[in-house]
C-alpha cells in the first residue's frame, strides 16, 4: 500500500511539473494585471478557464459575490470534500504585495493535477475562488452563506519569506469614523465653526493614550482619509479609517468598545457629531494541527525546509480565520524570498520572480499531495475531523 501511494504521489508531482509553464503564465498574468477587492473579474475568469477545460463544473458569482467562484470535480463518490482556496485580489496602490497571484494559481494547479492523475480518487475536490481577502472579507460572506458547510477540510498556501504550517492570525475589524462639524471662516469668524478635524486629531491622541492599557498583541492602525478642504475654512467634515486587531474575537470586542468610546468622546469634546461604519469581523486563525502536520510532511517530501512560526508577534489577519470556525482549516506558507516582507514593493517583485514561480510549483504540489492523503487515508481524515469537533465543543463550553 505504501509503495502504491508513493507511486501515486510521484505521479502528482510529475503532473504539476508538466503543468509548470502553464501555471507560471497564469500567475504572471494575474500579477501583471492586479485587481483590488471585489473587482477581480479578469483574475476570476483566468483562473476558471483551465479548470473548465479540465472538466470541473464551474459556478461563478456564488454567495452573492460577483467575483467569487466554485469549481467542482467528484471522483469516486463517498469520500471527503476538500476545498482548495484561491485568493486573487491585490492591494490598492501596490499590486500583488501578498502574492495572491500565487495562491490562486497553486489551488488551480493542485486541483487539475488531482483530477487528471487519478480520475477514480474517492472524494470531491472543490476550488473556491474567494475574493476580497485584503479588504472586504469575501470568505466571511461565503461562510455566512453556508459555502463551507459541507466541506471536510479547507486549505490554501500563502507565499512568505519562510515556509511555515502553524503561523497564527489575529482577529480584526476595520472601521471608518465620520465626523460632522460646522464650516466657518477660519480667520473672520472661527467662533461660529465646529472643527471636524479637531475631533479626528483628538481621537488619535485618545487612542494613543489607550495603548498602554491593551494587551501586547493588540494592534491599532489609523489614517486620516479626509482632513478638510482649505486651511482658511473650519473643516465641516473629516474622516479617519482604523484597523483594530486582537488575539481573538472576544478580546477584539473589548478593544472596539474602548476605541469607539474614545472616538465618541473626542467628537463630543468639540461639539461634532460622529458616525461609525464598521466592516466585517475577521476571526482569529484556528489552525488544525493534524492537517498542518500532514501538509508539513508533504513539504518535507518536496525537500522544503519548514520553519517554526514566531513565538511572539509577527502575524497579521485573514478572513480564513472565519473558515476555521466552521471546518478543519490550515493556512500554511511557502518561501519565495529571503528577506522581503509582505505588503511592500519588494514583495510585489518577489511574487513575480523566478523564486516566486518555484514557490508556486511547490505550493501546488503540497496542496495536491495533502488533498490526496485526505482522500486515501481514513485514519488521517478521522484525526483531523476529530480535532476540529473537539475544538468546537470546547468553544461552545466557553460560551
Amino acid at each position: 500500500m505504501y509503495l502504491e501511494k508513493a507511486g501515486e504521489k510521484l505521479a502528482l508531482i510529475d503532473k504539476v511539473d508538466a503543468m509548470d509553464n502553464q501555471l507560471r503564465e497564469l500567475a504572471l498574468k494575474i500579477h501583471q494585471n492586479p485587481e483590488v477587492s471585489f473587482q477581480e473579474q479578469q483574475a476570476m475568469n483566468w483562473l476558471t478557464e483551465p479548470l473548465e477545460e479540465a472538466g470541473f463544473v464551474i459556478e461563478k458569482g456564488i454567495a452573492t459575490l460577483e467575483t467569487s467562484f466554485r469549481a467542482t470535480w467528484e471522483g469516486t463518490p463517498g469520500g471527503p470534500t476538500i476545498a482548495l482556496l484561491a485568493e486573487y485580489d491585490a492591494l490598492a496602490g501596490l499590486g500583488h504585495g501578498c502574492g495572491h497571484n500565487i495562491i490562486g494559481t497553486s489551488a488551480v494547479g493542485a486541483a487539475i493535477a488531482l483530477k487528471e492523475t487519478m480520475p477514480n480518487l474517492k472524494g470531491k475536490i472543490v476550488v473556491l475562488g474567494t475574493p476580497a481577502e485584503e479588504l472586504g472579507g469575501g470568505k466571511i460572506i461565503m461562510v455566512e452563506q453556508g459555502v463551507f458547510d459541507q466541506v471536510d477540510a479547507a486549505m490554501m498556501c500563502h507565499p512568505h519569506k519562510k515556509s511555515m504550517v502553524l503561523r497564527g492570525g489575529l482577529a480584526c475589524v476595520d472601521a471608518t469614523f465620520k465626523y460632522y462639524g460646522k464650516a466657518a471662516h477660519a480667520a473672520a469668524s472661527p467662533e461660529q465653526g465646529i472643527s471636524a478635524l479637531d475631533a479626528v486629531i483628538h481621537t488619535f491622541v485618545a487612542v494613543n493614550s489607550l495603548r498602554q492599557f491593551f494587551k501586547d498583541d493588540v494592534r491599532i492602525h489609523g489614517i486620516i482619509t479626509k482632513g478638510g478642504e482649505a486651511t482658511n475654512v473650519v473643516p465641516a467634515y473629516c474622516e479617519a479609517e482604523f484597523l483594530l486587531r486582537a488575539e481573538n474575537v472576544e478580546q477584539l470586542e473589548l478593544v472596539r468598545e474602548k476605541v469607539y468610546a474614545a472616538a465618541r468622546y473626542s467628537a463630543e469634546a468639540v461639539g461634532a457629531a460622529l458616525e461609525i461604519e464598521e466592516g466585517l469581523i475577521y476571526a482569529e486563525r484556528n489552525n488544525n494541527h493534524a492537517l498542518a502536520h500532514l501538509f508539513k510532511d508533504n513539504l518535507e517530501l518536496l525537500d522544503e525546509e519548514v520553519s517554526d512560526p514566531p513565538k511572539k508577534g509577527g502575524i497579521g489577519s485573514s478572513d480564513i480565520g472565519n473558515v476555521g470556525q466552521v471546518t478543519a482549516t490550515i493556512h500554511p506558507y511557502i518561501k519565495i524570498t529571503d528577506s522581503a516582507n509582505t505588503h511592500t514593493p519588494e514583495f510585489v517583485d518577489a511574487a513575480g520572480s523566478e523564486e516566486g514561480m518555484k514557490g508556486l510549483n511547490k505550493a501546488a504540489k503540497a496542496l495536491a499531495l495533502t488533498a490526496f492523503d485526505l482522500c486515501t487515508n481514513e485514519q488521517s481524515l478521522k484525526a483531523i475531523r476529530s480535532e476540529f469537533e473537539e475544538w468546537k465543543r470546547s468553544k461552545q463550553q466557553v460560551k
